[in-house]
């Protein structure tokens, strides 16, 4: 905490000045980093010599000051230019601002923290230049940003458990250059439950599109990272999604989630009918046994075939998948039949994206959203609050397992 004497300076420094002469480019607070600064390095210097300057110890002693270079430091303030203390023997290595280092600490932080919000280069060089009068050249802030791929490569190549009790498997599609053309790329997401009852995304990949092969791919990579089951799979409609996941997890559940079925439904209804289709279709999910929701698809096609074939069909052929949630008690169900849980993720993530008209390449893909992942799992709730409950049903209904 400040004492008396230093709240009375910075009183003194701050009296009778506008917000311009304390905060801009010229103010109060850059000169008081530039003197920070410098003190520091000095500081540093006389650490490294072993005597104060102007000190009588140094004297023969084999090294001393050799005046001072300029240099020009970019801050998360602006850029300041410094005068860093030179020896004469050519050894000081100051820690502050090394040599060879143009950005003082923070800086970097700043830039990631800007491209996490979806910020473009260019945005983010327009954004500096107006607030901080701090002029960096676009590869610049690519440089910066790259600084995030290793950690990206870190994290997707992590271990991960040996068991997942749910996992939510879902794509969302972006704009991407691709040999000189804009084209819908697959951005794949893979978000588990834990024994604990924790949310873990583990993994994130790009593709060209969507699709069961791909979709191998990325549970066959799940297993070489140590996933040896998963009792659960909670997956949107897409052809052959099944049948990929029992290649690499044979006794996994699946369950195709209601919402997506819902909205591939109601493509084929009108909107004077739409209230009335969807409430007969919450008729089916929402009953309490799996006979009663079997019952009530039954009514539907018999008040609905006619007009929209199409619909009863389709849920009379997903049916095995679709009521896998029936065989769980409520709370279960209600996490099961619905990938909300990996559509929040995906709502963070489209904050992001919506902002750009298409991404350069793969890697300016999972820098982007990697930095929207980690941002949003800030927030995440430590665990579900009924998880005791759901973890000792999973472990009597997948006994040995768990």
């Amino acid at each position: 905490m400040p004492d008396k004497d230093t709240d009375k300076l910075l009183d003194e420094l701050i009296q009778g000045k506008t917000p311009e002469e304390i905060l801009g480019q010229n103010g109060v607070l850059k000169q008081l980093t530039k003197r920070l600064v410098e003190r520091a390095l000095e500081a540093e210097m006389t650490t490294h010599l072993g005597y104060e300057k102007h000190a009588p110890e140094g004297r023969n002693s084999g090294n001393s000051r050799n005046g001072k270079s300029p240099k020009t430091v970019t801050t998360e303030t602006g850029e300041l230019e410094l005068e860093v203390p030179r020896d004469r023997n050519g050894q000081f290595e100051p820690q502050i601002v090394p040599k060879g280092r143009r950005r003082l600490e923070g800086f970097d932080e700043k830039v990631i923290a800007l491209y996490a919000r979806g910020m473009t280069t260019r945005e983010i060089q327009g954004h500096l230049q107006e607030l901080y009068g701090v002029e960096v050249s676009p590869s610049l802030i690519s440089n910066v940003t790259d600084a995030v791929l290793e950690e990206v490569k870190s994290w997707q190549a992590r271990p991960l458990d040996a068991v997942y009790p749910i996992v939510f498997l879902d794509a969302i599609h972006v704009k991407m250059r691709t040999n000189g053309h804009v084209e819908t790329s697959a951005v794949y997401l893979a978000l588990g439950i834990t024994k604990e009852g924790n949310k873990e995304l583990l993994g994130l990949w790009v593709g060209e599109s969507e699709g069961a092969k791909f979709w191998l791919n990325v549970l066959t990579e799940l297993r070489n990272r140590g996933v040896k089951d998963i009792l659960i799979a909670c997956i949107d409609g897409l052809k052959g999604f099944p049948e990929a996941i029992e290649a690499v997890y044979a006794r996994t559940k699946i369950q195709l989630c209601i919402i997506h079925m819902i909205r591939n439904s109601l493509r084929f209804v009108s909107w004077k009918d739409r209230r009335a289709v969807v409430a007969d279709l919450r008729a089916i999910y929402t009953a309490a046994t799996e006979e009663a929701g079997l019952a009530a698809l039954q009514a539907f096609r018999a008040k609905w075939d006619a007009k929209f074939p199409s619909i009863g069909r389709a849920w009379e052929q997903n049916w095995p998948n679709l009521a896998t949630f029936f065989a769980y008690p409520d709370p279960i169900r209600k996490i099961m039949y619905t990938t909300n849980a990996i559509e929040s993720i995906n709502s963070s993530i489209r904050k992001v994206t919506k902002k750009r008209g298409a991404f350069p390449g793969p890697e300016s893909v999972r820098k982007v959203i990697y930095l929207a992942i980690q941002k949003a799992s800030a927030n995440w709730r430590n665990s579900i609050h009924w998880w005791p409950a759901a973890i000792n049903h999973f472990a009597i209904v997948f006994e040995g397992r768990i």
